[in-house]
């Protein structure tokens, strides 16, 4: 490999330790801001949210498909749907949904 290969490595390893290690060094206190902790509280879902719309829309050959089937999750899940539903309704959903469009 490429000696420049080796030094982005241990850059993005270097970044990604600091980020890891910073907050443990610099926050000893538990935070008592309520703006930062309710900000601190959704930041898995929103990151999650971010990583998989997109996907969501082109995970089939059509975009209206993908489309159809994220409605019909969030309408499964907004009632109160299992994960197990929600995943299931959306990949049916999908499914049948590639067959017309």
């Amino acid at each position: 490999m490429n000696h420049s290969v080796w030094a982005y490595i241990a850059v993005m390893a270097g970044v990604t330790w600091l980020i890891r290690t910073l907050p443990l060094t610099l926050l000893r206190r538990p935070i008592r801001s309520r703006l930062i902790r309710s900000f601190l509280t959704y930041v898995p879902y929103v990151t999650l949210a971010v990583m998989t719309f997109p996907d969501i829309l082109h995970a089939t050959d059509s975009v209206w498909a993908g489309l159809l089937a994220l409605i019909s999750g969030i309408a499964l899940a907004w009632t109160g749907g299992s994960l197990l539903a929600v995943a299931a309704t959306a990949s049916a959903v999908a499914l049948i949904a590639g067959w017309f469009f």
